[in-house]
């Protein structure tokens, strides 16, 4: 099991008020599936997405990542947790600007102190399973939308996480974009690369393997296909 939370739950302060953004979620993900996390707006689903993905805590409930209690870590602990486990790609890409295809993939290693030789040969790596080792001196100017985003899945990658997060990465491309990194999640996953994806789009949902419909910070509804 790579994901098992019991009871999570998360309070906002509003003002005088306590807002739930969760209610008691009880979810578990194992290795190798592919799982899409649908919602209105305000239903819970980013704030799920952010505390399995080690960006926030829970007010209460239990999150075990990969056996390890992530509910007690400090932020530094939380931080080497991200590095080491987790990858993220998201609608707005997050490159940086003056840095090459190649330097923007290298980035996750730099920080994690891989040695220099290593992380080249595992960002041409990351590069070539997305499809873009020809374009590895391009900057984020000279690149598509589309290979934009395929640049921000190899970044994801090539920690080799154990979960691939991915909100809502379509977004912001056109459909015949959004279809081929579709393909190259289904590789990836096909491949047995865990991912949780974030969408408002049936369409985009009904290619992963589970949906699982967030309302009102508990889950609604989980379908297997």
């Amino acid at each position: 099991m790579i994901i098992q939370t019991n009871n999570l739950i998360k309070e906002y302060d509003v003002g005088s008020q306590k807002v739930k953004a969760l209610d008691g979620i009880n979810l578990a993900v194992e290795k190798g599936e592919f799982i899409s996390i649908m919602g209105p707006s305000g239903s819970g689903k980013t704030t799920l997405m952010n505390i399995i993905g080690c960006l926030d805590t829970p007010t209460n409930g239990t999150y075990y990542l990969n056996g390890i209690s992530v509910s007690d870590l400090s932020e530094d602990e939380l931080a080497n947790i991200r590095n080491d486990e987790i990858g993220f790609v998201f609608q707005s890409f997050h490159l940086l600007a003056r840095n090459s295809a190649l330097d923007n993939v290298m980035l996750p290693l730099k920080y994690a102190g891989t040695n220099k030789n290593e992380a080249l040969k595992r960002s041409n790596e990351a590069l070539e399973m997305v499809g873009l080792s020809d374009r590895s001196s391009h900057t984020p100017a000279e690149l598509s939308g589309g290979q934009q985003q395929r640049v921000a899945i190899a970044r994801a990658l090539v920690n080799k996480p154990s979960i691939l997060f991915a909100d809502e990465p379509t977004g912001n491309l056109d459909s015949k974009t959004g279809a081929d990194v579709m393909n190259i999640f289904k590789e990836l996953n096909n491949n047995g690369q865990t991912i949780i994806l974030i969408t408002h789009e049936d369409s985009i949902a009904k290619q992963s393997n589970r949906i699982i419909t967030i309302m009102d910070g508990l889950i609604k509804s989980d379908i297997r296909e």
